[in-house]
């Protein structure tokens, strides 16, 4: 496998707004230790365990395009033996289909946050780019096979917790329903007598 199989390009788009409101992914992020989003697609939902402390300013920005509703009806478009891409605005246009894997939402991350302690392994999840890593936005990668050639030259930014069947049988131009910010499981009250 080559860098090449998880490049992009540029593209901004409009944003639309769901999950929690706008401002809260931050608030959540700092919350929550480690922020679960879930993927729901035409094939079933997978659920990623986002780690700020490895790759922060990578999560805080797929927490702010989930919280906008960025993902929502885009299509993953590209599928390999080791790996399932999603994240280009442009998959939402099925003529546009040549062009798929080049777009993003035209806000680069700005740095690289690349962890030597991250590994790809199955389930591992990171950050596509083009060029050079500080041009990560908004596409991203699940592993669903071990890949060592990739470890020290993209950011890992979670693993599946949950779901890596579904990320298995995700094709190309398979719709991503929505991306939705998992609330943290509430503890329920002390009883009283």
């Amino acid at each position: 496998m080559t860098k090449k199989l998880i490049s992009v390009g540029l593209i901004s788009v409009g944003l639309g707004i769901v999950g929690l409101r706008i401002g809260e992914a931050a608030l959540f992020a700092q919350k929550v230790a480690n922020p679960v989003i879930v993927i729901e697609t035409n094939k079933g939902n997978i659920e990623i365990e986002l780690q700020p402390k490895m790759a922060p300013k990578g999560v805080a920005k797929i927490l702010g395009l989930v919280e906008k509703g960025f993902y929502r009806g885009l299509r993953v478009h590209r599928v390999t033996s080791s790996l399932v891409q999603m994240g280009d605005p442009q998959t939402r246009n099925m003529r546009n289909e040549g062009s798929w894997g080049t777009g993003g939402s035209g806000q680069y991350l700005g740095v690289a946050e690349i962890n030597p302690m991250m590994k790809h392994v199955r389930g591992a999840v990171g950050l596509a780019y083009s060029g050079d890593p500080k041009f990560a936005d908004s596409q991203f990668y699940i592993m669903k096979n071990a890949s060592q050639g990739l470890d020290g030259d993209y950011s890992i930014i979670g693993r599946v917790v949950n779901g890596i069947t579904v990320a298995d049988r995700l094709q190309k131009a398979d719709v991503i329903k929505n991306i939705t910010i998992k609330p943290p499981a509430s503890k329920s009250p002390a009883a009283r007598d």
